[in-house]
C-alpha cells in the first residue's frame, strides 16, 4: 500500500530525526488541506518544538506524535483543542483555529490547522528593549497571565504535584535532593489551581504589528497553582531579568519571589531542567537549600 507519510516511526529518537522533514510530510499535509477545502501551498519549516509544524500560505499544520514514538501525541491534541479555545474565550489573543481532526495513513495522525499570525517571536522583538520597555512588556504580559490563570474544568487530568511520570527532569540530580523533593511534594500546599499555559517561552510569544501579543502552542497547558506558570516566566521568558521581574511582578519582596520560583519549578513538567539551564548545574544542586541558595542569588 502506498502511503501518503513518507517516513518510519518507531520510537522518539526516530520521530526527533523525521518530525521537521518536508519531504517526508508533504504529501500528507497537503493532502489534509486538500480534505479541509483548504489551499494549498508551498510548506516551510516554523521553530521546532515537540511536533511536526509546517506553514502552508496563510495557515499552519500541526501534526501530534503518533503512539508508535513512544508519546502518544493524541492526548496532547485534545489538550491543546481545549485549552486554545478556553483562552480564546477568555478574550487572549490566539491564532484561530481553521480546522482539526484525525487521518488514518502509515500511521493515526492528529492534527490541528490553525491561522498564521504574521509577526515577530519575543527574542526578536525584545532584542534592543530598554529597561523601560522591559517593565512596559512584563505589564502586558501580567496582565494577560491575570486572564488565563482562572479556574478551570478538568481537562487532561493530570495532576502535576503527585503524577510520577513527570518526575524524569528531576533523574540527573541527587538521591539526596529526590528525596526531600518528593518530601516537600507531600507536605506542602501550593494553593488553589488555575489554568495554566505552562510554556510561555520565547517561541510561543508572537508580536504582531499592532503591537498585539498573541499566545500560540497550548500543548503543556493544565491545571496548576499559578506558581507553576510565574515560575516559568520569571525564569525562562524573563531570564531573572530585574526590569521584566519588577514589570510582572511589581514591589516584590525578594523572599515572596524566591518562595514562588522555588515552588513553581518544584512542580513544573520542565523543572529539572530549567533549574540546570538557568540557576545552576545540576551537580551544584544537591539539596532543597541549594536550590534556594542558588535563586537568591540571582533575585537578590
Amino acid at each position: 500500500m502506498k502511503y501518503l507519510f513518507n517516513g518510519e516511526i518507531c520510537g522518539w529518537d526516530s520521530w526527533g530525526r523525521i518530525f521537521q522533514s518536508i519531504e517526508a510530510w508533504e504529501k500528507l499535509v497537503n493532502f489534509i488541506l486538500k480534505r479541509e477545502n483548504l489551499p494549498v501551498s508551498r510548506i516551510e519549516n516554523l521553530a521546532p518544538g515537540t511536533n511536526a509544524v509546517f506553514k502552508s500560505g496563510k495557515y499552519v499544520v500541526k501534526i501530534f506524535a503518533p503512539k508508535e514514538s513512544g508519546q502518544d501525541g493524541s492526548k496532547d491534541y485534545k489538550s491543546e483543542i481545549f485549552a486554545l479555545s478556553f483562552a480564546q474565550s477568555l478574550g487572549v489573543f490566539v491564532s484561530n483555529l481553521a480546522a482539526c481532526g484525525e487521518i488514518n495513513d502509515k500511521y493515526c495522525f492528529s492534527y490541528m490547522i490553525m491561522e498564521y499570525i504574521d509577526g515577530v517571536d519575543f527574542h526578536e522583538a525584545s532584542a534592543k528593549f530598554t529597561n523601560d520597555e522591559k517593565i512596559s512588556f512584563a505589564k502586558r504580559m501580567r496582565q494577560i497571565t491575570d486572564m488565563l490563570n482562572v479556574p478551570c474544568e478538568v481537562f487532561n487530568g493530570i495532576d502535576v504535584v503527585h503524577n510520577k511520570s513527570r518526575h524524569k527532569r528531576w533523574d540527573k540530580y541527587s538521591q539526596k535532593f529526590k528525596m526531600e523533593r518528593l518530601e516537600y511534594l507531600n507536605n506542602h500546599d501550593f494553593g488553589k489551581r488555575v489554568f495554566v499555559h505552562g510554556d510561555l517561552c520565547y517561541d510561543n510569544l508572537l508580536i504582531d504589528k499592532n503591537g498585539n501579543i498573541f499566545i500560540i502552542d497550548f500543548a503543556d497547558s493544565v491545571i496548576a497553582p499559578q506558581s507553576y506558570e510565574h515560575a516559568h516566566l520569571a525564569s525562562v521568558l524573563f531570564n531573572f531579568d530585574k526590569s521584566y521581574l519588577r514589570g510582572y511582578f511589581g514591589d516584590y519582596k525578594t523572599d515572596d519571589l524566591i518562595d514562588l520560583c522555588f515552588n513553581g519549578l518544584l512542580i513544573h513538567d520542565f523543572g529539572g531542567d530549567i533549574a540546570a539551564e538557568k540557576i545552576a548545574a545540576a551537580d551544584e544542586i544537591t539539596c532543597l537549600q541549594d536550590l534556594r541558595d542558588k535563586l537568591y542569588e540571582l533575585i537578590s
